[in-house]
């Protein structure tokens, strides 16, 4: 039987791309609380995930949460713009403080490493498939996946599970 020693053990053993294309170790988040989102920013979850996404960032980021966007273009095609266009869209119009990285696709044989691992450890209602823009993933401390939320659940609906984290 294979050794499944280099299989990743947590979210802190990738490195993926920020927006300007540059690493980024997710281990320098240890410790943290970590909600990773699929985005878009021509979907009709877009206003009230991303106005949720910083309420909820704004009042526990002090505490040890961190967002994390990745912008995906794979579901009806909401997400056309390039990763410029993407943050300025975020930053401008939602005032988005949490970071965002490169654009990704969560699906597929394409899909990025990072997504395929928080599938595998926690499969949703249709498999490991992402349904829809805004399926988010909630990590705790150690980089464990611990919850997978659909994309119509509210980011202020699991602000609950966010603190049990933080406070844990």
């Amino acid at each position: 039987m294979a050794s499944q020693s280099n299989a990743p053990s947590s979210v802190y053993d990738f490195t993926v791309k920020d927006a300007r294309g540059n690493d980024v170790n997710l281990g320098d988040y240890k410790g943290k609380v970590l909600l990773i989102v699929n985005v878009a920013s021509q979907c009709g979850l877009t206003n009230s995930n991303y106005t949720e996404l910083n309420q909820v960032y704004d009042k526990y980021k002090g505490k040890g949460l961190e967002i994390l966007a990745f912008p995906c273009n794979q579901f009806g095609a909401q997400e056309p713009g390039s990763n410029e266009e993407i943050v300025e869209f975020a930053c401008t119009r939602f005032k988005a403080e949490f970071p965002i990285f490169d654009k990704v696709d969560v699906n597929g044989d394409s899909a990025t490493p990072l997504y395929k691992f928080l599938k595998s450890s926690k499969g949703g209602l249709f498999g490991d498939s992402i349904k829809w823009n805004f399926s988010k993933f909630l990590v705790d401390k150690e980089g464990n996946v611990v919850e997978r939320y659909a994309p119509t659940t509210s980011p202020l609906s699991i602000e609950k599970d966010i603190k049990k984290l933080l406070d844990a």
